[in-house]
């Protein structure tokens, strides 16, 4: 968990963070809840045509579906701690197509620990159906 001398980021912080990034912002994330009491973060993405895996579609790519895991499960960890993280290792198992809807995504921190934090993330469609789950892994080691 998070030590008593390591500042929890907010939603807000953690907002900023993701808008100096071109690519978060080209994702469209939007922090919904960052609660470090739960230790879980939600964000949004909406669809937009350059993530369908045809065109006209309307069907997400898995690899942009990916990278919401790994930014969100990023950044829950990354609430604990302080800071973004590099990730280590993830994986993702995709449940059902994600058709002409945003994706909110939870992630739940399973551990921050002082060299690896694990979260979980489950991605959910606007109706609260269950698309994919992931797993992140990232080094929470400090940068040298």
């Amino acid at each position: 968990m998070s030590k008593p001398d390591v500042k929890i980021l907010t939603a807000a912080e953690i907002q900023q963070m993701l808008d100096v990034s071109p690519f978060n912002l080209f994702l469209g994330l939007e922090v919904i809840k960052a609660d470090p009491a739960t230790q879980e973060v939600t964000m949004r993405s909406p669809m937009r045509p350059e993530f369908e895996r045809r065109p006209g579609s309307k069907q997400w790519h898995g690899g942009v579906i990916a990278s919401v895991i790994d930014t969100v499960g990023d950044f829950a960890v990354g609430m604990m701690v302080g800071r973004g993280l590099p990730t280590v290792n993830f994986r993702v198992d995709y449940l059902k197509p994600a058709v002409d809807t945003a994706l909110v995504a939870v992630s739940r921190v399973r551990r921050a620990g002082k060299s690896v934090g694990v979260a979980d993330v489950d991605v959910f469609d606007e109706k609260g159906a269950l698309l994919a789950i992931g797993r992140g892994t990232y080094s929470t080691l400090e940068a040298k």
